[in-house]
């Protein structure tokens, strides 16, 4: 059964673009490298634009896990540190 994940990140101010451009490439490399990754996305808050959501879907409980274990995931997580004001929200939600 699909899974999806909301991961809320909020990015401090003047940090945008370093934040967008490593996240670009996050998403390249989770994009070809794991094929249970269904949907990986950023999006901006409209309302806040220090405010990101990373919508996600995954094929499994597996393949969330698995994402999470990669090297360049756990690589983009140190380079992001310094850019963001406090670890990400996750919402785990069940696919409907």
């Amino acid at each position: 059964m699909a899974l999806g994940v909301i991961a809320t990140i909020t990015v401090r101010e003047g940090k945008n673009a370093e934040f967008e451009k490593l996240f670009a490439e996050l998403t390249a490399q989770v994009l070809a490298n794991e094929p249970g990754a269904l949907l990986y996305a950023l999006h901006r808050s409209k309302t806040d634009a220090q405010v990101y959501k990373v919508l996600e879907q995954y094929a499994s409980m597996d393949d969330v896990k698995a994402h999470g274990q990669t090297d360049y995931f756990k690589e983009a997580g140190v380079k992001m540190g310094p850019l963001v004001t406090a670890a990400p929200v996750i919402e785990l939600l069940d696919v409907v």
